[in-house]
């Protein structure tokens, strides 16, 4: 899709004499020749990875009584050691989805060993704690053999730590278990540079969201809303601030800390509607919230896609919210479905002003630098 586009604007651009026919085939082969960002094979390989390694784990356990313990430790580590040789060779070859998949199928493998050994020698330890192991390990795999699978693997390793955690525990504050999901949110996040793996960035910032809201819902406190809503507005403004090294590590990373900043400040916002959803409190956070997303749509509008749509969205139920709760009451329900309609008339209004303005600043911006 994105190549056809692109082949597009390279023939308009040469019919206006704006790109020589010769860059243009060029740029094209130079774009043809890149790595694909996605891949069917792949995908197929990594999860007739996960299939594998889940039946490798299921015969051995279904046979588990019958093997001798000694035979069983060895059968694991040279399972262990065996796909990391394996995929070490075949990376050497160039045959990184193969690899890929070996590197998957040891990840699951140590996890499953871990479990499998407590349970043979009956070894008595926390569930955590194996959680965390294992995430450490699939960290030290993805870096030795800077595997952008493995980085997703610990990444969904994550997620799984934060489960076993929530479900030991029951939602409760307890040691330092409530900050392990944001030190291994740091961690995916330097493997994602490190090995490439730009989608497994979304799996570290959902965390992050993910222990904001439980951090609410455990406390119910207003002030934890609060603290979310500032300290999300704060970090998405902070993403469109030129400071370094800021700027440059925001920019590498594309759309994602923007839009997930601007996410965690919105559902700080919602949570002070739920604490705050009568009087002129409400009125106030209704305001503040459609000041927010202006100022999204001001500072990120023109170049990130995902930040400008969020904020109409926002914007749009911040305003059919406020009437239906204000305006509403007032003039009956026939009443609010008209002033609804002329409301969402208006914002569709604004957008298309908005879009416009993006258009032209756009252009003002290649102008100035034709110039320069």
């Amino acid at each position: 899709m994105y190549r056809g586009r692109l082949e597009r604007d390279f023939s308009l651009w040469v019919e206006k004499g704006l790109l020589e026919e010769g860059t243009a085939r060029t740029l094209l082969a130079e774009y043809d020749a890149r790595p694909a960002s996605f891949s069917l094979g792949r995908v197929l390989m990594g999860l007739a990875a996960l299939l594998l390694g889940a039946a490798l784990l299921l015969l051995v356990a279904s046979n588990w009584e019958y093997i001798p313990r000694l035979v069983r430790v060895g059968l694991m580590l040279a399972l262990i050691w065996a796909v990391h040789i394996g995929a070490a060779l075949l990376l050497m070859r160039g045959a990184q989805a193969t690899a890929s998949g070996l590197l998957i199928i040891g990840a699951l493998s140590f996890g499953g060993a871990i479990s499998l050994t407590g349970q043979m020698y009956h070894l008595s330890g926390d569930e955590q704690v194996v959680m965390y192991l294992w995430f450490a390990v699939a960290t030290v795999s993805a870096i030795l053999f800077r595997s952008a699978a493995v980085t997703v693997v610990a990444g969904f390793l994550s997620w799984a730590s934060f489960a076993v955690y929530l479900d030991n525990f029951d939602t409760r504050w307890f040691g330092f278990g409530p900050y392990a999901p944001l030190v291994m949110a740091a961690v995916i996040i330097g493997l994602v540079r490190f090995t490439g793996a730009a989608q497994a960035r979304h799996l570290a910032y959902l965390l992050v969201v993910g222990w904001l809201a439980w951090l609410y819902m455990m406390t119910e406190e207003i002030s934890v809303a609060i603290a979310v809503a500032v300290l999300g507005m704060l970090a998405f403004l902070l993403t469109a601030l030129p400071i370094r090294p800021i700027s440059s590590l925001v920019r590498t990373a594309g759309a994602a800390p923007a839009f997930y900043s601007f996410l965690v400040a919105l559902m700080g916002l919602l949570l002070l509607h739920i604490e705050m959803d009568e009087g002129g409190r409400m009125v106030v956070i209704g305001l503040l919230t459609l000041a927010a997303a202006i100022v999204a749509l001001v500072l990120h509008g023109r170049d990130n896609g995902a930040v400008r749509y969020l904020a109409y969205g926002a914007f749009a139920a911040e305003m059919l919210y406020l009437a239906s709760v204000t305006v509403g009451t007032i003039l009956g329900t026939s009443s609010l479905f008209l002033f609804s309609g002329l409301m969402v008339a208006a914002v569709a209004w604004l957008v298309i002003r908005l879009e416009r303005r993006f258009a032209s600043g756009t252009g003002s911006v290649e102008a100035g630098e034709d110039r320069a």
